[in-house]
């Protein structure tokens, strides 16, 4: 219901979003300035920063963040004071278009929700505006040296973020390139991240495994889970939960209901990106005390 509202309340408004997709490091603020050239879009949603042409008008940037996994929290809008100062500020502006950059359509759906705002009218691929060598180098490039871009001028995140200013730059997109309507300069700002200069984060299969283990215990005492198998893929984490239920279990509605609280607790906690769970019953038994006698 409120998905349908709020697409009803930004159609009337005649608004419509667009969303770049790719992963991270791969240039996706980098050349966010040629999608938004070629279909006249005024603002967009970076990292936690609604932006304005050259401006930051509210937010606050994921780059900022200590660790990465709270980065990636807000990067998502999962605090509500940044959502709503987010939210606010969306519903004063004149905005006609929008385009929300994000690692994967689950996050790009993620924002939405969160800022309230209709589903993608088209979802651009990085692989459509880049050569794999463009992204290559990119990737290379950030892992090596750490470094990230904020699509606005260097005064702007000088103002706001002065701590991860690292240095600025100017491109020229000639009207010979497939998405600029024409020639015209735009700075960008590299910023290094706390959190990038201080290792990296992750989460192993069997720290996850133990997660969904936990959730499965603490939603359902009486379910038993097999087995947890996990593949970690570029769209985010893919998990297949095998479980053993007792005879008489009431399925339909306790096991939908345990996948969106394993989905909301890892989203939650980790910051990672669940794409799929798939639950399966693999076992019933008749006698809930006897894991031996399955039905």
């Amino acid at each position: 219901m409120r998905s349908l509202v709020r697409n009803v309340f930004w159609r009337m408004k005649g608004v419509q979003v667009y969303a770049l997709v790719g992963k991270s490091g791969t240039g996706k603020s980098f050349r966010s300035a040629l999608i938004m050239e070629k279909y006249n879009i005024s603002h967009m949603i970076d990292d936690g920063l609604l932006i304005r042409k050259d401006k930051i008008i509210a937010g606050r940037s994921a780059k900022r963040e200590d660790a990465y996994l709270a980065a990636v929290k807000t990067a998502i809008f999962a605090d509500r004071e940044h959502r709503e100062e987010v939210v606010t500020a969306l519903k004063k502006e004149s905005v006609k278009n929008i385009l929300l950059l994000g690692t994967s359509d689950k996050m790009i759906y993620r924002i939405t929700q969160a800022l309230d705002l209709p589903n993608p009218v088209r979802i651009i691929r990085i692989e459509e505006i880049a050569t794999e060598d463009e992204i290559q180098t990119a990737m290379h490039h950030r892992k090596t040296h750490g470094r990230h871009v904020i699509p606005v001028p260097s005064i702007e995140v000088k103002q706001n973020y002065p701590k991860i200013m690292a240095d600025s730059f100017k491109i020229l997109f000639t009207g010979g390139l497939p998405l600029a309507r024409r020639n015209k300069v735009f700075e960008k700002t590299v910023v290094r991240p706390a959190f990038s200069s201080k290792g990296t984060v992750s989460i192993s299969e069997a720290a996850l495994g133990q997660m969904v283990f936990h959730c499965v215990a603490e939603f359902a005492p009486e379910l038993h889970v097999q087995k947890v198998s996990i593949r970690l893929e570029k769209s985010g984490y893919r998990l297949n939960v095998s479980l053993r239920v007792p005879f008489g279990t009431q399925l339909a509605g306790t096991i939908h209901q345990l996948h969106r609280y394993i989905v909301e607790n890892l989203e939650k906690f980790t910051g990672i990106i669940i794409e799929e769970l798939h639950i399966k019953v693999d076992t019933v038994m008749t006698n809930p005390k006897n894991s031996g006698n399955p039905r």
